[in-house]
């Protein structure tokens, strides 16, 4: 089974509460398999808009990522970061 990538391009806008949203969202992550491979680290900016936070996160599996973002405990993350930031979020498998 092919692992996925969620990934996730952010511009913040209230940085307090997006820090809230990815302290609670990093055990949500953790609790569903996935790592992360970047958050918020150096980026180029090639094409299309320009989000100065990027993350990038692997989980085992398409399912995995899916049931991750719809989970009650990363519901309950997000809601810090709606109004806080605007995101660009896909989950994305992997090439075997």
């Amino acid at each position: 089974m092919p692992t996925a990538l969620w990934i996730a391009h952010v511009h913040v806008t209230n940085e307090d509460a997006y820090m809230e949203y990815a302290k609670r969202a990093t055990g949500a992550i953790a609790d569903h398999g996935g790592v992360f491979l970047a958050r918020g680290g150096k980026y180029e900016q090639l094409e299309g808009n320009d989000r100065k936070r990027n993350v990038v996160a692997r989980f085992p599996s398409l399912q995995a990522a899916h049931d991750c973002y719809y989970s009650d405990a990363y519901q309950e993350a997000l809601s810090f970061a709606k109004g806080a930031s605007e995101r660009d979020l896909v989950i994305v498998e992997e090439a075997e």
